[in-house]
């Protein structure tokens, strides 16, 4: 089970972090297309070394709390984040909200960002710090599941190997296509992570209260398994009202 822990954390980490850098990658490509690829560039070079500084500042610190004292916090946390996830991802899957649009949103940022700049020694200062809160926002919300999906079980590890996977893959992919991925299935991918770390939140609630689950472990599939077909069951619901 230790493995099959594991192997949910890269898998989580790697599905939710896909997400977030596809979105982050969205606005470098927008910034980089109207305002020139030097201030994309610098501003998305930016926000890494402060992403780089925050883990330096504190992932030591966080290695020094045990275990066990993490797992209510970061077991709250992600029942929150993931019923977020969950709830917008089902309000989409019911038609009750317009799907996520990456071409929609590309369109916009081109948008907003067509005209000249202040420039800064040749730097288009708005189109970097375009780039630099994009990277940077994005960036706090894939260092956030990282954490929370890793640090409830020792898992920051793998946690770390899926969401740097995932950005591999995206950066992969935009730097030959130099389009918006808009077929990435965000709302599916939303729906399942939704899914994953409500699941781990509510184990590591039990298993900091105390909670014997039966099947130990294996405890995550129902949960999960729950969580799912409850979720299948209300778009349906929804969608069906809509009609």
């Amino acid at each position: 089970m230790a493995t099959a822990h594991a192997i949910t954390a890269i898998l989580a980490a790697f599905l939710a972090s896909i997400v977030e850098v596809t979105e982050a990658y969205t606005i470098v490509l927008a910034v980089g297309l109207s305002r020139g690829w030097r201030s994309a560039s610098a501003g998305a070079a930016a926000a890494l070394i402060v992403l780089t500084l925050i883990v330096a500042a504190f992932g030591p610190l966080l290695g020094r709390v045990p275990l066990a004292a993490l797992q209510l916090p970061i077991g709250l946390l992600l029942l929150l984040f993931g019923m977020g996830w969950l709830r917008k991802a089902i309000l989409r899957a019911g038609n009750v909200i317009p799907l996520h649009d990456e071409n929609a949103i590309f369109a916009n940022e081109m948008a907003e960002l067509q005209g000249t700049g202040v420039g800064l020694n040749g730097l288009d200062t708005v189109g970097a710090l375009t780039a630099f809160q994009g990277v940077l926002l994005e960036g706090l919300e894939v260092v956030f599941i990282v954490i929370a999906v890793g640090a409830g079980h020792g898992l920051l590890v793998p946690a770390s190997v899926g969401a740097a996977l995932a950005c591999l893959l995206v950066l992969s992919i935009g730097a030959i296509i130099h389009r918006p991925l808009s077929r990435v299935p965000e709302n599916t991918l939303k729906f399942a992570v939704g899914v994953m770390l409500t699941s781990f939140g509510v184990f590591w609630i039990g298993e900091a209260l105390g909670v014997a689950w039966p099947g130990a472990d294996f405890a995550l599939a129902y949960i999960a398994g729950t969580f799912l077909v409850s979720g299948l069951v209300a778009a349906s619901y929804l969608k069906r009202s809509a009609i």
